[in-house]
């Protein structure tokens, strides 16, 4: 196999830890600290959760740990989206594993939870990680999105887990997966398996985040490649001076990664979801503000410009917001008939039928192409696909129109013309930035110590992220904690909330105090490709949604 010159480097590149990590690791454990709570319904979560509710959050310092030297058989599934530094989680779990015992095994459920059910798996071995330590995606096991909630498939899950002798199970996916994980452990304990679970925080949208997980591992890389195209496209932008780009990025609930590209890149504009939600700005105020936009920097000689645009703007809208909701209960009511139906036109009018008048009206007003997106496949939670609405060149279209009817009336005389993108899986399995290749093994590493204490339920967690990599601090979450209910195709269900972007934050304030500047005049920064070697300063530097968050807080 022909391998690159990079792809070897990065093979022996020794993941940084915090100093506490380093230790002897049987002279390492977990210490209780505060009593926790559900981040809402608290008393409906309990009550789904009364043996694993209400546990302590722990650090890891320095002590005597019972449960390190036992031989010891874990399983590991990669659950969810790709993410930069999967395989970084897994070789920190292996080492630690084997350092606490050199006969240990780790069990690798092939193809994410299914790989459980099915019982389809195979033994991670030293000469096998050896070819995927600090390399991005998830191939070494595969990953996929099928949910364990069932009874019969809890009780299947038991059964493999039995089969191989495997004690300890975990997790590594975002906020549904976590969820699952959270299930599980409730589900082992009321039934006495002997078998702990423990999540690991990933999600590029950066949307598993709250007051105690700081950032889930890949939003740093993904956003730092992300970041590069766009500071790309901005530069041929200013060099060709003749194209508006309308660049979609990934983030389907949330617009954190659109807020950090548009911190390292300062476009023109940048569409922000919640702000457009909280200021309940129609679909037209949006095209309209980004109309005035082109027309002042028309009028400075500048027909060029670049927009960036999450992938899940279109559900912040507030018309669009409740179409949706209301689209997906209804289809959800009459899939089976739908299912049948041939072409999209058939199902467009079928489900216009289904609409409220006032729903009807907005739907039947939109492209024909996002009509079709609309009316598509749910996904396995029953929503809408909304990376495959071509949001970006639905915006692009409507302001073109826009355009043509300010020349039309004589107060616009510029030019536009446009090109749309989408970046999407471009960041999803990327070579994993110095930062999370440190931050993935270090939670692997931690993984493994809040199993050797007894713990199940828990997530792995780092923290004090802003700072140098010895001064992390590793620790552990309850699962439960970070949830609420949330309504899930028509059915209440306990779900981790998924955290938006915090208007009120230091990140979004800085963004919101440059913007004016940005949109009128050409500041565009081109962070360039990830850098593994060099200073630390430019080659472990967190997000700068991470620094500016931290750095407040100090």
């Amino acid at each position: 196999m022909d391998i690159s010159k990079l792809q070897k480097a990065r093979y022996d590149y020794k993941p940084k830890m915090p100093k506490i990590l380093l230790s002897d690791i049987a002279c390492i454990k977990t210490y209780d600290e505060e009593s926790t709570e559900s981040i809402g319904d608290q008393a409906q979560i309990k009550k789904l959760f009364p043996r694993t509710y209400g546990m302590s959050e722990v650090t890891i310092r320095r002590g005597k740990s019972a449960g390190t030297g036992k031989e010891i058989n874990i399983g590991v599934i990669l659950s969810g989206g790709q993410a930069p530094g999967g395989h970084n989680v897994i070789a920190g779990l292996y080492d630690a594993m084997h350092k606490s015992n050199i006969d240990s095994h780790l069990i690798g459920f092939k193809g994410g939870p299914s790989g459980l059910l099915n019982d389809r798996w195979m033994e991670i071995t030293q000469p096998l990680l050896e070819y995927y330590r600090n390399t991005g995606g998830f191939d070494i096991i595969g990953s996929g999105r099928d949910k364990i909630e069932t009874e019969a498939q809890i009780a299947q899950c038991e059964k493999v887990l039995q089969k191989h002798e495997i004690s300890a199970l975990v997790i590594i996916g975002g906020d549904d997966s976590n969820t699952n994980a959270a299930v599980l452990a409730e589900q082992f304990a009321e039934h006495k398996v002997p078998v702990q679970v423990i999540g690991c925080p990933k999600t590029i949208d950066g949307d598993l985040r709250n007051d105690k997980v700081e950032l889930p591992f890949g939003f740093d890389t993904a956003t730092k490649t992300y970041s590069e195209l766009v500071g790309n496209i901005e530069r041929d932008a200013n060099s060709s001076r003749k194209y508006w780009h309308f660049i979609k990025l990934m983030g389907r609930s949330a617009s954190h990664i659109a807020l950090e590209c548009a911190l390292e890149c300062q476009p023109n504009i940048a569409l922000i979801g919640e702000e457009i939600q909280a200021e309940k700005m129609t679909f037209q105020m949006v095209v309209r503000h980004i109309a005035d936009v082109v027309a002042t920097r028309a009028a400075r000689g500048n027909n060029f410009g670049v927009v960036l645009i999450p992938e899940g703007v279109i559900e912040f809208i507030p018309e669009f917001q409740s179409l949706i909701n209301e689209m997906n209960e209804r289809i959800a009511q009459k899939e089976q008939e739908i299912s049948k139906l041939a072409s999209s036109k058939e199902r467009i009018a079928f489900v216009s039928k289904l609409l409220t008048p006032e729903h009807c009206k907005v739907f039947i007003q939109l492209p024909g192409f996002v009509q079709e997106e609309l009316v598509m496949d749910r996904d396995p939670h029953g929503n809408v696909q909304v990376s495959k609405i071509e949001t970006e060149k639905l915006i692009a279209e409507m302001v073109d129109i826009e355009m043509a009817k300010r020349k039309k009336a004589g107060c616009y005389r510029g030019s536009f013309n446009y090109q749309t993108h989408f970046f999407g899986y471009e960041g999803r399995c990327a070579f994993p930035s110095n930062f999370d290749a440190n931050y993935c093994y270090s939670l692997g590493y931690t993984s493994f110590v809040l199993i050797a204490n007894g713990l199940s339920g828990y997530m792995a967690s780092i923290g004090n992220l802003h700072d140098y990599v010895d001064n992390w601090q590793p620790g552990g979450i309850p699962l439960t904690m970070m949830m609420d209910m949330e309504e899930r195709m028509g059915v209440m269900k306990p779900v981790i909330r998924k955290a938006l972007v915090d208007l009120n934050g230091i990140p979004f304030q800085f963004f919101k105090a440059h913007r004016d500047q940005w949109e009128i005049e050409t500041c565009y920064n081109n962070p360039g490709p990830i850098q593994y070697w060099g200073p630390e300063n430019i080659t472990d530097r967190p997000t700068k949604t991470v620094w500016l968050e931290q750095m407040h807080h100090e």
